[in-house]
């Protein structure tokens, strides 16, 4: 008989904790989707980029951190660009630091000094990372440096290394979601 009730108060309670778990979920919103996400353990957004990611010091690319990469992501580009170099030196004001493409989905680190995917082409027409390396005897003299990321709905395929722009023109319309981080840097007076 004390075994029949112990068995009837197991359940009573799963039959109650059952009930709790519905109630407490049915009037739930509905889980928002992960919205892409890139950062790094080096800095933080709107931050100052250590000198080891610069032309002042050993100039290797930061490690950086992905999430939320969209359902349906067939690869990623990753571009990261200086929109602060004086127009006398470069007169569309941009500098190139590094471009990957063909990046897995299920990219979730790029580490120091490595890379996901295939390079592309950065502003000296190399296929590697450049670190930050603002002139300083020009103004502005901090710069500002956007790593921007793109999730995308397809691969697409280059004949030769591709350009900054020559990606951004493969991914025009395909572009599922994107992130952006952004780091400063001003270097030491000479």
């Amino acid at each position: 008989m004390r075994q029949a009730h112990y068995i009837l108060g197991i359940i009573v309670l799963a039959v109650l904790l059952i009930g709790g778990i519905y109630w407490a979920t049915k009037d739930a919103p509905p889980q928002e989707p992960a919205m892409l996400t890139l950062t790094s353990s080096a800095f933080a957004h709107e931050a100052s980029i250590p000198t080891a990611y610069t032309c002042d010091a050993l100039n290797i690319s930061p490690p950086l951190s992905i999430s939320g990469v969209p359902e349906g992501t067939q690869s990623m580009v990753l571009v990261m660009e200086d929109p602060d170099v004086p127009k006398n030196l470069r007169p569309d004001g941009l500098f190139v630091h590094w471009v990957l493409h063909a990046m897995p989905p299920d990219t979730k680190e790029i580490p120091e000094n490595s890379w996901a995917g295939d390079t592309g082409l950065n502003g000296a027409g190399r296929d590697s990372y450049t670190g930050p390396c603002p002139p300083p005897q020009y103004e502005p003299r901090e710069h500002r440096y956007f790593f921007r990321l793109y999730a995308l709905d397809n691969t697409p395929i280059f004949d030769t290394t591709p350009t900054r722009d020559e990606v951004l023109a493969a991914i025009d319309g395909h572009v599922i979601e994107s992130a952006e981080l952004m780091g400063r840097y001003q270097r030491a007076s000479e």
